[in-house]
């Protein structure tokens, strides 16, 4: 368990912060603030180094909500911070809890710090994950695999009749199978290469199976799907509300005004 400093704003009549630093005592003197820790006396607000006290360096963080029209279900696309620094920041809804954005992908725009929201889920067709499949798209049925290799495993499909790999799956997609009855789908691994050569005789994915949760094909003719790589694509987080934390290091003045996000209504 933690402990805190609560500060309390009479212009707002609430508990407006909490402070890492907790002192021993406290007071207010000739317009300063005083803490006594371990038997030494700290004269606060004069240190260059911020959020530094009694010698431990401490982040500042701070987590509000974006709770418009709480009935619709809403895709939370970006973040935008309305200040003189960009911030660390994770989001987190009532059906996700994979939102990021991380400190070096926001870019300064207009006088605001800018960036799109990642979602940081790994094998989200795994059963129990409530993790919605909207990136999700089929393949089709291959006809022979190599498994020789686990870090490269071989799905061919066919030519004659054309089962087209499709120009929508890329590198780094997470590749899934369903082995009859084709119901429920299993983890492969992530796609490392695709190889499309008809005149070749190539039509062929490159898996590897090896990465955690990954799993070897056991037979020719599975069903073949894939889910977009969620932190490429941005996909941002999907929820009725969305919690936001974000968190700076920074040690010298930072000052943020507001924060704000693109919100799209989702249609299932």
């Amino acid at each position: 368990m933690s402990n805190y400093t609560l500060t309390y704003d009479d212009g707002v009549e609430g508990w407006t912060s909490f402070f890492s630093y907790y002192p021993d005592w406290m007071i207010g003197m000739n317009q300063f603030f005083y803490t006594f820790k371990g038997g030494n006396l700290y004269r606060h607000n004069v240190n260059p180094v911020r959020n530094n006290f009694y010698g431990v360096q401490y982040t500042s963080r701070m987590q509000s909500v974006f709770n418009d029209a709480p009935l619709e279900n809403k895709l939370f696309k970006t973040l935008n911070l309305e200040g003189d620094h960009a911030w660390e920041a994770e989001m987190e809804t009532d059906l996700q809890t994979t939102g990021f954005i991380n400190k070096t992908w926001f870019e300064r725009k207009e006088a605001s710090w800018y960036a799109f929201v990642r979602n940081s889920g790994t094998t989200p067709a795994n059963p129990g994950q409530e993790y919605p499949l909207r990136s999700l798209n089929g393949i089709g049925r291959s006809i022979t695999i190599d498994t020789t290799v686990p870090s490269a495993v071989i799905i061919n499909f066919s030519i004659s009749p054309l089962i087209s790999i499709g120009s929508i799956v890329s590198i780094g997609d997470n590749l899934y199978n369903a082995a009859p009855p084709y119901t429920t789908p299993v983890f492969i691994g992530e796609i490392t290469d695709i190889v499309v050569n008809y005149p070749a005789g190539d039509n062929y994915l490159v898996v590897d199976t090896t990465v955690p949760s990954g799993s070897l094909p056991t037979i020719p003719d599975a069903y073949y799907l894939f889910i977009k790589n969620s932190v490429a694509e941005s996909h941002g987080v999907l929820g009725h509300y969305c919690v936001f934390t974000i968190e700076n290091d920074n040690t010298d003045k930072t000052e943020l005004f507001a924060v704000e996000s693109d919100v799209m209504k989702s249609f299932p």
